[in-house]
């Protein structure tokens, strides 16, 4: 993943104001609803989400800034070669390194392994010369003083697909993790598609004796039956007789939290949108989009001889 300061748009020294407008600018220019025609759209928002996810946590923050984790959070691998001395006197950089004699003379034991001097003399332990040699054997400086460190897990990413109205609402969801293991995670009221949650060692077990990795959850709104998603706002088609289009009338319309009436005005053509504020999916910047009802005319099941009749008097046939 590219730099998160750079994938927000945002200098190093932004404070977290800034990164949360400029996160939620860019959701509304990147989500994939908007955006339905780019193949890469779900890649493009993943990657906003994961750089405003780091960004957003002090403690991650504070590592990447250092340099010691990078852009997806993971550990960064340190290189010898930055170590005093690197790439002056002896191969290979390190002091006291030398690739030409190192294997000369190498046993393993119970003391782990072990070489000969390159002029003969004591066996050393070449543990040693990377620092985890008198750990192993309980004196000496310990993994925490700069010696070996053991990695964790590689963390894992799921997607959990929600409803509108558990989005609105809020849910409890059950999730299977690769290994199998299902856990129930909370979904808050109001979310947003696009969301990533944190799982805490549920990751992939580490392979040198670290800590496990985590899993990463990120929310994805499922289709519904009943409305239309157009970005924020949804919308939803009620059928209304002939009678009530012409006359007037109350209809029930649903909503993500409930039915409600629409006053249906006299001489309501179909096709007439009707709006209802706040009945629509969570927005980034606060508050609900809006639900638009469309009104679509419907004739009697059975054939009506009175009401053809009067179709035929207004044609003049």
């Amino acid at each position: 993943m590219r730099d998160p300061y750079d994938v927000l748009g945002v200098a190093k020294g932004a404070d977290e104001s800034e990164i949360k407008r400029a996160y939620r600018r860019l959701a509304k220019k990147l989500h994939p609803d908007a955006n339905r025609d780019d193949p890469k759209a779900q890649d493009k928002f993943a990657e906003l989400t994961g750089a405003y996810d780091l960004l957003s946590d002090k403690q991650k923050r504070g590592q990447f800034d250092r340099g010691e984790i990078d852009a997806e959070g993971k550990p960064r691998m340190h290189d010898f070669a930055s170590y005093p001395g690197a790439g002056r006197g002896r191969p290979g950089g390190y002091p006291g390194f030398d690739a030409d004699t190192i294997f000369e003379s190498f046993s393993y034991g119970p003391e782990g392994g072990r070489r000969q001097a390159p002029r003969g003399g004591a066996f050393e332990d070449i543990g040693d010369l990377f620092g985890f040699g008198r750990a192993r054997r309980g004196g000496g400086a310990g993994a925490g003083a700069g010696g070996f460190q053991p990695q964790p897990g590689a963390d894992t990413e799921l997607t959990l697909a929600v409803s509108y109205e558990e989005a609105v609402a809020g849910a409890a969801k059950r999730v299977t993790l690769p290994n199998g293991k299902q856990v129930e995670v909370k979904v808050a009221a109001n979310t947003l598609e696009g969301h990533r949650m944190r799982l805490k060692g549920q990751g992939e077990p580490s392979a040198t004796g670290g800590r496990a990795g985590d899993a990463y959850v990120t929310i994805s709104y499922a289709p519904h039956a009943g409305f239309r998603r157009e970005g924020e706002d949804l919308r939803h088609e009620v059928p209304v007789p002939l009678e009530d289009a012409v006359l007037g009338a109350k209809v029930r319309v649903p909503t993500l939290t409930g039915a409600v009436d629409l006053n249906v005005p006299a001489w309501t053509s179909g096709g007439k949108v009707f709006r209802l504020r706040g009945k629509g999916l969570p927005k980034a910047s606060g508050g609900h989009g809006d639900l638009l009802v469309e009104i679509t005319l419907a004739l009697p099941a059975d054939k009506d001889p009175e009401l053809e009749a009067l179709m035929r008097k207004r044609r003049g046939v």
